[in-house]
């Protein structure tokens, strides 16, 4: 699901030298395998389990553990790199790496197609409500389940 106005490998190639440049700035290993995940899940531009994922690294010759695929979406995840989404125990590449957001996903219910949008969500009254009750959050995840165009059109 994505925008009549997305450049897709603009995007692509975008958020590719994000995360070259952070791993470097960083100090960070950009193992083959991470980048690679990170590769297929931004051509993808939809949610994929990290079978599907293993799958694909599997037939290119770069791995048949799940650990390995767990442990590059581990890195990827906690880089700001992909999103994990809760509904779909699947895995997408965030739209707007390396910015602090709150991003909302619109899951199709017909096709599992994913779009990301930046919220405007005020984060601060969910924060001062959960500190009242004496608990500390540490992420927020917006997961939106309806149509998308498409499939409303079909």
């Amino acid at each position: 699901m994505t925008h009549a106005h997305h450049d897709h490998g603009k995007c692509i190639q975008n958020a590719r030298q994000k995360a070259d440049q952070y791993c470097r700035d960083n100090a960070l290993q950009l193992t083959p395998v991470r980048k690679r995940v990170h590769e297929i899940l931004l051509g993808e531009h939809r949610a994929m389990g990290a079978y599907d994922i293993l799958e694909t690294l599997s037939d290119e010759g770069l791995g048949s553990q799940p650990p390995a695929v767990y442990r590059a979406l581990d890195f990827l995840q906690q880089h700001g790199f992909v999103h994990k989404i809760e509904r779909l125990n699947a895995f997408v590449a965030c739209s707007n790496p390396l910015s602090h957001h709150t991003p909302a996903f619109l899951i199709c219910g017909t096709c599992k197609a994913v779009a990301e949008e930046t919220t405007t969500h005020d984060v601060s009254a969910l924060n001062a409500t959960a500190a009242a009750a004496g608990f500390d959050v540490d992420r927020i995840v917006v997961e939106a389940v309806g149509n998308c165009a498409k499939c409303q059109d079909a």
